[in-house]
């Protein structure tokens, strides 16, 4: 099974079982071995798929022993995250061009309205130190490239954007983990991918919506264009 499936299933499995009603606020997951052996798949991606789902707000991860250790969930099925997880999977029969394009409309508007009232989220720089971390692999940086994504569609505070950029998600990390192995040099290119990331950061906080949406437009053309084949 390939790593990036691998890790999905770990995904799907936790999304079942919070809609089925199994998992709720305070329930604990297997451990990462028991996870493993339970789904067929590697503990390094049990632990990609736990740390992605950290970020995006579903459960929340401590080390050690006793009653507060390891993976605890903190939603709810009725959140709109395990809706959410589902939605990923429908997403990911979208063409490329045609994500891409989706993309360009929706985060234009998302940028323009966060630069137009400067209003960057606190959320969204605090993932990007998160995503400074050179240890990270390509898979684990460009999905928390898109939980970054999705972030500034929801500081917005417009529910539609929030939910077309979530449930663009899986269709959006499917593209550019893709295109990701014609990158050449991958650790430049992370790093260009961050000071763009940080670009638009900027903009929006100084309050330049033109700036911001010409920045966004910039960096999602700019990946696109670069691993296109």
């Amino acid at each position: 099974m390939a790593e990036t499936k691998a890790w999905r299933t770990v995904l799907s499995h936790v999304e079942t079982r919070l809609r089925s009603g199994e998992l709720g606020p305070g329930d604990r997951l297997p451990s990462e071995r028991e996870l493993a052996v339970q789904l067929g798949v590697g503990r390094s991606s049990v632990r990609e798929a736990l740390r992605v789902l950290e970020v995006m707000g579903v459960l929340h991860t401590a080390t050690g022993s006793g009653p507060r250790a390891g993976a605890v969930i903190t939603t709810s099925a009725g959140s709109g995250l395990a809706q959410v997880l589902g939605l990923q999977a429908a997403a990911q029969a979208y063409s490329f061009d045609d994500v891409v394009a989706a993309r360009l409309v929706l985060e234009t508007a998302v940028v323009g309205e966060l630069g137009a009232s400067a209003s960057a989220p606190d959320a969204a720089s605090t993932l990007l130190d998160v995503m400074d971390d050179a240890t990270l692999t390509s898979d684990e940086f460009l999905a928390l490239d898109a939980r970054f994504h999705a972030i500034l569609a929801e500081a917005t505070g417009n529910a539609v954007f929030a939910s077309i950029m979530t449930g663009l998600r899986a269709a959006i990390e499917t593209y550019v983990q893709s295109r990701a192995h014609a990158i050449d040099d991958w650790a430049a290119a992370r790093e260009r991918l961050q000071v763009e990331h940080r670009g638009v950061i900027d903009a929006i906080s100084a309050g330049d919506a033109d700036g911001a949406r010409a920045r966004i437009q910039q960096h999602i053309n700019g990946y696109y264009a670069s691993t296109r084949v």
